[in-house]
């Protein structure tokens, strides 16, 4: 059995520099400098990210912080605190980013801003109770919160860029396993179904342009061939239509539409793991977990 080449090794496979992380060979980019302008650029595209992969309605500025938190603090029910938690959270994001960009414009002027700064343990400061309240956030589709996702604001501001960028080969190596086990245990469910022939191709071809496009940086100039190829091999197995020889019985109509809807669920949660780059672990389990009852039934 040929061994596993080491976390970090990097190798050129016809053009495509990767670097190998956990089992899987990535798209490799090289990290900015570690400049504070370029950490700005890096937390401000990253809280953008997050905003676009959570629930609506929590993209709170940074001046209405006072606001949210009297909101969070004086709401006594518990679906409607965690919806402020939400709020708050996202409201602290912003107050981080807004004064990180203040420190940032400073700095160009030629004013230094230490680490020990006021300013500067202000947006940490922020930075930490927003990743506290970030357990209270879900994913836009109503799934289990992405903490992972949620935290990356943070870690780009606290550690070094070169640590950052590596964290985020691991993530997205674990987010292609999630892909991996969902498509290949649709594979396996719908084998021996002949109604629905041919969604474990589909499904295999799902995976594969998924992870091409959970790789890829959307201002490479690849990424226009990675994402329609993605898009469309998702509409082939979401549009998936069984063949049926003759009219199915009630039992068999419900047996079809279950499997219909297992088939939707799982390209939907594949979107989710390649668009966010990150793993949904719980998500992950229990999708596995209703193919088994599927294949039970």
């Amino acid at each position: 059995m040929t061994a596993q080449p080491d976390n970090g090794t990097r190798q050129n496979f016809d053009g495509k520099e990767c670097i190998f992380y956990d089992g899987y060979w990535i798209r490799y980019y090289e990290a900015p400098e570690d400049s504070l302008s370029a950490r700005k650029q890096l937390i401000d595209h990253l809280t953008r990210r997050t905003f676009r992969h959570t629930e609506p309605g929590i993209n709170t500025p940074g001046y209405r912080l006072e606001e949210a938190r009297a909101a969070y603090e004086r709401e006594q029910d518990p679906a409607r605190k965690r919806v402020n938690a939400a709020m708050l959270a996202g409201a602290l994001f912003n107050r981080a980013t807004d004064i990180f960009t203040a420190i940032v414009e400073l700095e160009a002027k030629g004013i230094t801003v230490n680490r020990d700064n006021e300013l500067m343990k202000q947006c940490s400061n922020c930075f930490h109770e927003a990743l506290e309240l970030g357990r209270q956030v879900k994913h836009h589709s109503g799934h289990e919160g992405i903490d992972e996702l949620w935290g990356e604001p943070l870690k780009a501001f606290t550690q070094p860029v070169a640590r950052l960028f590596e964290a985020r080969y691991r993530k997205i190596a674990q987010a292609m396993r999630d892909i991996d086990r969902i498509s290949e245990r649709l594979a396996q469910v719908f084998a021996e179904e002949p109604a629905f022939d041919g969604v474990a191709t589909l499904a295999m071809e799902l995976a594969a342009s998924a992870k091409l496009q959970t790789e890829t940086m959307k201002s490479d100039p690849v990424f226009f061939q990675v994402w329609p190829a993605f898009v469309s091999a998702r509409e082939r197995l979401d549009g998936f239509v069984p063949a049926l020889d003759s009219e199915p019985s009630a039992e068999q109509w419900q047996r079809i539409e279950e499997g219909v809807n297992l088939i939707k669920a799982g390209a939907a949660l594949v979107t989710y793991l390649s668009e966010a780059r990150v793993p949904m672990p719980k998500s992950t389990r229990s999708f596995l977990a209703q193919c088994d009852a599927f294949q039970r039934r």
